[in-house]
């Protein structure tokens, strides 16, 4: 039970840092692009994967709760809305993106998705920094 929790945890930390490295590469595509048929295409290869990186900290934060039987303490919770929060944000991000036509103004996307990635990027970093103390 133990080697479980230790793999969770190892495993956890690096999902937080690829996490971390897919908010960065998203904001240097999105600085790098000019035309809103790339960037899409782009987002449509690259969300997945994105995805897959917050789903693997969320899963072994759940393997972590329940292999130790934690209780709901405040860092759990505020985990738990963090997840929530985050799947949130890069829905609305991609939804709008999906929408968006070419005759729209790409840099009014790219303000609200600079927007949202500091968000992500800010609220990553201080639960981080939370739990490292």
């Amino acid at each position: 039970m133990n080697e479980m929790y230790n793999m969770s945890i190892v495993t956890h930390y690096y999902g937080v840092v690829a996490v971390l490295g897919a908010i960065f590469f998203n904001l240097l595509m999105l600085k790098k692009a000019d035309d809103i048929q790339k960037y899409k295409r782009f987002n449509t290869l690259f969300n997945p994967i994105n995805a897959t990186f917050i789903g693997t900290v969320i899963f072994t934060g759940v393997i972590m709760m329940a292999a130790k039987h934690l209780d709901f303490t405040v860092e759990n919770l505020l985990m738990i809305i963090f997840a929530v929060v985050f799947i949130v944000l890069e829905v609305k991000r991609s939804k709008r993106l999906k929408y968006l036509r070419v005759s729209d103004d790409f840099d009014t996307y790219k303000l609200y998705a600079y927007k949202l990635f500091g968000i992500e990027l800010f609220v990553t970093i201080m639960i981080s920094a939370w739990m490292l103390i």
